[in-house]
């Protein structure tokens, strides 16, 4: 089994104690999103991976010599300000962690996201090209991946679609992402790939690749996973993995946000968190149902 912790918030973010109590106590337990009653609970002795997915890998630093497991570490670097991400740290102690990280996990096992990219009047092209630039020239030597996506029309996301103030992508746009990103990647030696998108850019110098292939699964586990059921369509072939986490829980709060809909919401399920739990947000109640998964 992998386990992906998390694409509904950020676990390693806000609740990496409660994590570190769940790997020690040898399982965890998550509810359904869709029918909370109903809740699987999974022990660590079935899982293969650890495949952590976050905008800040400080807090699990400590415990990263600590794990039994594989670990795959996603780190998300965009180059938006507070206005966008709302209680995101600043990016040159994110960058300065992964320099640590790679110490540790290597830096092949570091997949860096600048993702989702969107365009305004603030952060237009000759922006993003800048920053991009700049991350590659920090991350130099500690990374070989590259992963990015384009803000996707989501839900969640249309509530600040004004507040955002986007323009809509052109052709050409995509065609400037693709050369120049993949240019000053290839400078550092740096693979570019995209995520879940209809432009690929391979005709660019991306390289097509999923964030999770079957061939990187086997090549970090030794066994073969079929392909996953998290996105519908054809475009993401990423293999099975279980997350763990809860929507509405995040606090970074960022504005194009999938995972939120509510910041109500969220500082409730913020505020009944128990890092005793052995669920991420609340407790078991007797109308639980569990069952354990175990893949």
């Amino acid at each position: 089994m992998i386990l992906f912790v998390s694409g509904r918030t950020d676990i390693v973010a806000f609740y990496t104690p409660w994590f570190i109590n769940r790997y020690k106590e040898g399982y965890v337990d998550v509810r359904n999103p869709f029918y909370p009653s109903l809740v699987s609970r999974i022990y660590f002795d079935d899982v293969d991976l650890l495949y952590f997915c976050t905008k800040n890998p400080l807090p699990i630093i400590p415990y990263l010599k600590e794990f039994k497991k594989k670990v795959l570490l996603n780190v998300t670097i965009t180059p938006y300000k507070n206005d966008i991400e709302l209680n995101v740290p600043n990016k040159s102690l994110i960058i300065d962690g992964v320099k640590q990280i790679a110490d540790i996990i290597g830096k092949d096992n570091i997949y860096i996201r600048y993702d989702p990219i969107f365009l305004s009047e603030k952060y237009n092209l000759n922006y993003h090209i800048k920053a991009f630039e700049r991350l590659c020239f920090l991350l130099d030597g500690c990374t070989n991946h590259i992963i990015i996506s384009f803000i996707d029309d989501y839900k969640n996301v249309r509530r600040n679609m004004n507040s955002l103030k986007i323009i809509p992508f052109t052709k050409e746009n995509y065609k400037e992402i693709g050369v120049n990103f993949s240019r000053i990647a290839s400078k550092y030696n740096i693979t570019c790939q995209t995520c879940f998108e209809k432009e690929n850019l391979v005709e660019y110098g991306f390289i097509k690749e999923d964030c999770l292939s079957k061939q990187l699964a086997y090549s970090l586990t030794g066994k073969n996973y079929k392909k996953g059921k998290m996105r519908k369509g054809n475009l993401c072939n990423c293999v099975e993995m279980v997350d763990i986490g809860a929507y509405n829980s995040c606090k970074h709060l960022c504005k194009y946000c999938y995972a939120n809909y509510d910041e109500a919401k969220v500082n409730e399920n913020y505020s009944n968190h128990n890092i005793n739990s052995s669920l991420l947000i609340g407790h078991l109640t007797d109308k639980d149902t569990i069952k354990v998964r175990k893949k």
